[in-house]
């Protein structure tokens, strides 16, 4: 172990080694039972006497603080913090962040609290990793010559993964690229924040869904665009209240969180509203590979005959969020700029899991794993969408064939006065996690519940229902609607 203890200027210097090597133990950073440095070694390293050292470590034992072992060595004895303090608390705050990052929160952050039934959004069933396929992959990268190639790569990202992720894009959502125009990123948010780098000046409008995904909103508000909230409805965004804009962002395959299509005219629409006005289109397509008997209609990108369309995809949905994988397909011209704004944000991703993942694509198994789980989730959906009528009254369901959760809307005298904060306040004291519809929105507009199917099995999803069905109630009559006139 190294250590840096700071014994320059005057005074005692056994008193300097010992006075920061208690702090050390006290604060955590030196935990107990880790190995000091020999006398003489640590000695030479501070360039002291080992005598100045050894007073240091014979008061420091004599206090408690270490314990020698004969022939093994000088180690902690004291069990002080759990971890290291915070250096941001010993010193001041003259350092300050830009006024756009100062306040800036987690819409989508939530107190962790365990929970016997997870209707949470966002994530696959962990239980459903091809764990073992997975790491044969990983281990087959690691052998061999990878130390000999381990060196900085493409930024785009690893040739064969790019192949793999054109073709099955071909062939599950008939996108139209090849490896060329493929560019992998750190999931779908790197892909936004490489876009808007290379798109947005400071004053540039940018259109996002109202309710839509706060994360996307908030990284277009830090680069300075004016990002301006647009309504949805059942069928997805209204293209129809689109005002000028630079870039617009939507999920048309499966609107985020309410679930909408966007139908062929809106899309149609949409690409000639985006030729007038100059603009680029963001299709994010976020879970589209898991469909429940509708056949998905063509993507944004298939249509698009000007190169307007940036499509961003992901494997958090499909593989895991941890592993931190997604990409984007982009028109020619925009590639280059891309590709730079790539490699000076992080260079390039973990070579291992790229190739480890265009393993998975190559052999198929990426495939027979996206069926295998999507009859999983199916098997979720039905019992979920046929339980959740009769057990909410008041929420009705917004219709979805697609995706890991599913939306709930309060109406008639409900909408007035349902509040689903409070509602997943009350759930979650009572072991169940739900989100609220009203998170996810900037602009007021109908309340109601977001129910994730990723993190629960299908037999614990009805009686899920029934303790999510309790709060509610408890809510409805704590604070009842105001009554129509």
């Amino acid at each position: 172990m190294e250590l840096h203890v700071a014994i320059d200027g005057r005074g005692d210097r056994a008193e300097r080694i010992y006075r920061q090597l208690r702090d050390a133990i006290v604060d955590g950073r030196l935990r107990r039972g880790e190995r000091l440095p020999a006398t003489r070694e640590f000695a030479d390293q501070l360039q002291v006497s080992r005598t100045t050292v050894s007073t240091a470590y014979e008061r420091l034992t004599a206090e408690g603080y270490l314990a020698a072992r004969v022939g093994a060595g000088t180690f902690v004895a004291y069990t002080g913090a759990s971890h290291a303090a915070a250096p941001s608390s010993r010193r001041g705050g003259a350092a300050q962040p830009t006024a756009l990052w100062r306040d800036l929160d987690d819409p989508l952050w939530t107190e962790p609290r365990p929970v016997a039934f997870d209707f949470s959004i966002g994530s696959p069933d962990p239980m459903l990793f091809p764990l073992d396929t997975w790491r044969r992959y990983v281990t087959a990268e690691l052998r061999g010559g990878f130390v000999r190639s381990a060196h900085y790569a493409d930024p785009a990202g690893v040739e064969r993964l790019r192949e793999g992720i054109a073709r099955h894009l071909g062939l599950a959502r008939s996108v139209e690229a090849g490896p060329d125009d493929v560019l992998v990123t750190s999931g779908a948010q790197q892909a936004f924040d490489l876009i808007a780098r290379v798109l947005l000046r400071p004053g540039d409008t940018v259109v996002v869904e109202d309710p839509g995904y706060p994360p996307v909103r908030q990284l277009f508000e830090t680069t300075g665009a004016r990002v301006v909230p647009v309504p949805v409805d059942e069928h997805g965004l209204r293209v129809d209240e689109l005002p000028p804009a630079r870039l617009v962002y939507l999920t048309p395959s499966h609107q985020f969180p309410l679930g909408g299509v966007l139908p062929l005219e809106r899309r149609v629409a949409l690409l000639e509203w985006a030729a007038r006005h100059d603009a680029v289109v963001i299709e994010d397509d976020y879970d589209s590979e898991y469909r429940f008997g509708a056949r998905a209609l063509d993507p944004l990108q298939r249509l698009d005959a000007d190169g307007r369309v940036v499509y961003v995809g992901t494997f958090s949905k499909t593989m895991a969020p941890a592993l931190r994988l997604g990409f984007l397909v982009a028109p020619p011209a925009l590639l280059p700029a891309l590709r730079n704004a790539k490699r000076l944000t992080d260079w390039h991703n973990d070579v291992v899991t790229q190739r480890a993942m265009a393993r998975f694509l190559d052999t198929g198994g990426f495939a027979r794993h996206v069926r295998v789980a999507t009859r999983a989730y199916e098997e979720r959906h039905r019992v979920l969408t046929e339980a959740v009528g009769g057990m909410l009254p008041g929420l009705s369901l917004v219709p979805s064939a697609a995706g890991l959760h599913l939306a709930l809307l309060a109406d008639g005298t409900a909408a007035t006065g349902f509040d689903g904060r409070r509602v997943a306040e009350r759930a979650a004291v009572a072991g169940v996690s739900v989100q609220p519809v009203s998170r996810f929105r900037v602009r007021p507009g109908p309340d109601g519940l977001l129910l994730g199917f990723g993190g629960i099995p299908a037999e614990q999803i009805p009686d899920g229902l029934r303790i999510l069905a309790e709060a509610v109630e408890r809510e409805r009559t704590s604070h009842p609607a105001d009554p129509v006139p």
